[in-house]
């Protein structure tokens, strides 16, 4: 009997991963997303098609960790001096776009489709939130998260996350089965439960994380983020909130703690299984069969409200002075109902709002819009790309260096001096034409080409070069031209810049030949520059820069060894008394040798 539980539970897993792994890289390979690719792959899994899986509202349910923990890393990216920069975004934009398109929205659904009042709010109100999942695995993959347009984006979702309180609360007034009570005391509880979060997160998380570390234990750290995310989210759920705005609420408070990377990294593995596992599940939730039956009024609903959110997005983004590109690829982004939707359709379900039919038809417009929205951002961009001149820039092909250099931002420049210097033969690509007419105008020949692709590698000559120095400021793109080249480059040495310690780890994990924090040298210089300015005398100084930087590179390899609190001991945090011992001494620093620096630091 136990054998025969565990064959039904890891036979259905087994067949999500394979049928993840053929689905994924294939539409990746079509240029189509690894978002679509997991939709594909759920709808064919799924009980409309071949029925290897049949529970697909339990794997939905499950599988919406998946969000709560994307949302815990966004969160961990935006301090809160960033967030609340970000308020007028977030309850101006935000607030309007939302207000505007429930408003049209419900006038649509009750002219158009002859919909009662209370059941058309209730319809456009689910579609106006925008699937969170979807948006941000798209702001991922593109790497515009960071951007402008990224963080718009972002605070858009983030008042969507807080409108699903008032939008309940709402339904539980429209319901027959209610006294209108309910409302009100669902925000209180909200609010209570909101208060709580912060509290805690803000003086809580940093000694709980502390307390953890010091067991040195690298699983009990993970158990530890894992505990507080689940927990915030269920606090949220609880409360009547979204479980993804309590997780993204205690990232925030987490985003300055010094265990942040740490929490990052032992989060990701599981934040990117359980999303995939969500787009898997959202494609297995839908019913072809009521998509054969229904077909006529499904689609005149999915273009009805996919066009009517559409022309509202793009109307508030140029209005709020966004470009005609940017509040195109905006509008594709948000034309569709997210996952929150669902929680709004069965509330009112059950209040008696909708009826069970009203529950299925909106779920079905929502999942096909979610399953649409990769494909409109292609046809955008493919269609209205923003028209980038390439005049007086030559595309790389056929280069000759001895190293190929690639990109050619503040730190590319520099690092080619000295090549140049000697006399070595340079091939320079970057992706920037504006930054390649720059470099330019001082003389130098650059080429437009993207290191990522294998094609622009070997047309710039990795085949042939002793070496890649890779200067570009994406880690992610980075660490892609590292596999790329290892792969298929192995004659060329790997010299690599990287953006901070926790890349510098990944790097030399992966084997490159070399690789430099970006900032480290110069902070060397200010210190020693800081020394200098002190009074210290040059022999001091230079044990002083000798011993940090032995500190640096011990506590460096034991990290690629262990994990990112590995080697801590060896941080220095508290001044000692001479006599200065070397490495033997322990977070402490030397005291100034000379009677001038003795008495300025008396």
């Amino acid at each position: 009997m136990a054998d025969a539980s565990l064959g039904q539970t890891i036979g259905p897993a087994i067949l999500l991963m394979g049928a993840a792994v053929v689905a994924v890289p294939l539409f990746r390979r079509l240029n189509l997303g690894s978002v679509l690719g997991y939709f594909a792959a759920g709808v064919l899994v799924g009980p409309s098609v071949f029925g290897f899986i049949t529970d697909a509202a339990s794997i939905l349910h499950f599988s919406e960790l998946g969000v709560v923990m994307f949302l815990f890393v966004i969160g961990l990216e935006l301090r809160p001096p960033k967030l609340w920069a970000m308020r007028g975004h977030i309850f101006g934009l935000g607030l309007v776009q939302v207000a505007t398109a429930i408003t049209i929205l419900t006038l649509t659904g009750s002219v158009v489709f002859d919909l009662s009042t209370s059941v058309a709010f209730v319809a456009g109100a689910g579609f106006v939130l925008s699937s969170t999942a979807v948006i941000m695995s798209l702001l991922q993959d593109r790497g515009e998260i960071a951007s402008s347009e990224g963080q718009k984006s972002v605070a858009i979702l983030l008042f969507e996350d807080l409108m699903i309180v008032p939008l309940l609360a709402l339904v539980a007034f429209l319901s027959p089965l209610a006294d209108g009570q309910l409302g009100w005391t669902n925000i209180l509880v909200a609010a209570a439960a909101l208060l709580a979060l912060l509290a805690v997160s803000r003086f809580g998380l940093n000694p709980f994380f502390a307390l953890l570390a010091q067991t040195r234990a690298r699983e009990v750290l993970t158990a530890g983020a894992l505990l507080v995310v689940l927990g915030a989210a269920l606090l949220m759920e609880v409360a009547g909130l979204s479980m993804a705005l309590g997780a993204f609420l205690a990232g925030v408070m987490l985003s300055s703690s010094s265990y942040r990377h740490q929490i990052e990294n032992d989060i990701e593995p599981f934040r990117g299984l359980l999303m995939g596992l969500f787009f898997l599940a959202v494609g297995m939730s839908l019913d072809l069969s009521i998509v054969t039956a229904e077909w006529q009024l499904l689609l005149s609903m999915l273009i009805a409200l996919m066009t009517v959110k559409g022309v509202v997005v793009y109307a508030v983004a140029r209005l709020l002075g966004s470009s005609n590109h940017r509040a195109l690829q905006r509008t594709s982004m948000f034309l569709q109902g997210g996952e929150f939707a669902f929680v709004l359709y069965a509330a009112a379900a059950s209040g008696g709002v909708i009826d069970a039919r009203e529950n299925v038809l909106f779920s079905t417009v929502v999942i096909l819009s979610m399953a649409l929205t990769p494909l409109l951002m292609i046809a955008t961009d493919r269609l209205f790309r923003a028209k980038v001149s390439m005049d007086g820039i030559d595309v790389a092909r056929d280069l000759k260096g001895r190293i190929l250099v690639i990109g050619f931002g503040r730190f590319g420049q520099i690092a080619a001096q000295l090549l140049l210097f000697k006399g070595v033969d340079l091939s320079v690509i970057d992706r920037d034409p504006q930054r390649i007419r720059d470099a330019g105008r001082y003389g130098f020949k650059v080429f437009f080409g993207d290191g990522v692709r294998l094609d622009v590698l070997r047309s710039s000559g990795a085949g042939n070069a002793d070496a890649l120095m890779i200067c570009i400021d994406d880690p992610k793109a980075a660490m892609q031209i590292v596999k790329l080249a290892q792969h298929e480059f192995p004659q060329a040495k790997l010299l690599v810049r990287s953006y901070d310690r926790g890349h510098a780890i990944e790097l030399i994990r992966a084997g490159v030949d070399y690789q430099v924090r970006e900032t480290v040298e110069s902070a060397y210089l200010m210190g020693t520059a800081g020394l200098r300015a002190l009074g210290f005398a040059e022999i001091d100084i230079e044990e002083a820069t000798d011993d940090i930087r032995q500190r640096d590179t011990d506590r460096l390899s034991e990290q690629v060894q262990g994990n990112i609190m590995s080697g801590r001991d060896r941080l220095l945090t508290q001044p000692i008394p001479e006599p200065l011992s070397g490495r033997s001494a322990s977070n402490q620093v030397p005291s100034p040798k000379n009677p001038e620096a003795d008495r300025r630091n008396a």
